[in-house]
């Protein structure tokens, strides 16, 4: 006789278009009903594509009857006109955090992280209250770029306090385990991760909370909107090719998740020489330009090869602090006082957005 985990089961076997998990493990799977051995399935997602609602509602419907199962599939979606330029999903875990910021890049090595590290640190000193949250799982740098690599948060209760350095707030699982513990985990874990990090921890009232994502596209992204009002994303990457063929695919990332992008930080934007104080082109410069002006955003900051942005964030010491005097530094609160800008005119366009119910979804039947 046919049963809702038999169901649940087949449907483990519909991916969610351009992701690599299916969408009961993203509990997209709201309810199964059956009655007279004939399946009611209804389905929530976060997008407002109806070619995504269109996609899951055939696989879904494909897989049940090649097993045999008269089904009939709903699929809930919020309305385009609900969603505007923010992920919002009508779910946000942390609400005493007012603005959340994800930091992503299409590939590694184009110093995500120190942009992260310094435009919070930048956003610091213009007097915001901002925290910092790594969660790039499989290569946590920042406690390390803000001299925290050998300490241990304070537990309290069942929720852990940030570390506080410089006057940011900061949490990463670079401090919840050893050093050089590797972490081999498949999506769900890691999902499920990103979810702790952010309701576990006990976040001050927060202006924003910047959120340094793992390289690429996939399940930490899909899961952080699901989870919270991300109000802005910032593309990172270098100019050369190959970087902005991976930065095409994070821009496409948050243009499918429905996440405003805030601009593009163009790192290694020439080498300036300590010596002769010349600018050179080593890998390229101002190819970002182009990138923008296709996805509609601009060029936050274009940072170059500086020493100092190196040694500061192998030391601790990050370079918007420790050497505010250099070009590199300069840019960096540019970009904050820029991104702030930004950031007060995607939460004005967001304050009409209500929560996505059952009332105010699209229906695909």
């Amino acid at each position: 006789m046919l049963n809702e985990d038999e169901v649940k089961k087949l449907l483990s076997f519909v991916t969610y278009p351009d992701f690599q998990k299916d969408i009961a493990t993203f509990g997209f799977v709201k309810k199964i009903e059956i009655k007279e051995d004939k399946a009611f399935v209804l389905i929530e997602i976060p997008s407002a594509n109806p070619q995504v609602a269109s996609k899951i509602k055939i696989d879904a419907m494909e897989i049940l009857h090649n097993n045999g199962i008269e089904s009939e599939i709903t699929v809930l979606q919020p309305k385009q006109s609900e969603i505007k330029s923010n992920s919002q999903s009508g779910k946000n875990i942390v609400p005493n955090i007012k603005n959340f910021v994800m930091i992503s890049s299409g590939k590694g090595g184009v110093g995500k992280s120190t942009t992260a590290v310094n435009l919070a640190l930048a956003l610091v000193e213009q007097g915001k209250s901002v925290g910092i949250l790594d969660a790039d799982i499989y290569g946590p740098n920042i406690p390390r770029m803000l001299g925290l690599a050998d300490q241990k948060p304070e537990v309290n209760g069942n929720k852990i306090k940030p570390l506080r350095v410089y006057g940011l707030e900061m949490m990463s699982m670079g401090v919840l385990m050893s050093e050089g513990q590797s972490l081999i985990w498949r999506g769900a874990m890691i999902m499920k991760t990103i979810e702790q990090l952010l309701s576990d921890i006990l976040w001050s009232d927060l202006d924003v909370l910047f959120i340094d994502m793992p390289p690429g596209t996939g399940d930490a992204q899909l899961t952080l909107a699901q989870n919270v009002p991300v109000t802005c994303g910032i593309c990172v990457t270098t100019p050369q090719t190959v970087a902005l063929d991976d930065a095409k695919r994070s821009l496409d990332m948050f243009e499918k998740l429905h996440i405003a992008v805030a601009g593009i930080v163009e790192n290694m934007s020439g080498f300036i020489c300590s010596e002769c104080g010349k600018e050179y082109d080593i890998f390229g410069q101002k190819t970002g330009n182009d990138l923008a002006k296709r996805y509609n955003t601009s060029v936050l900051a274009e940072i170059p090869l500086e020493p100092k942005i190196r040694q500061g964030g192998d030391s601790g010491e990050p370079v918007v602090i420790f050497h505010s005097d250099t070009i590199s530094a300069k840019r960096y609160k540019e970009a904050a006082s820029s991104l702030w800008q930004k950031i007060e005119g995607f939460s004005g366009d967001n304050s009409t957005i209500q929560p996505v119910s059952s009332k105010a979804a699209c229906e695909i039947n």
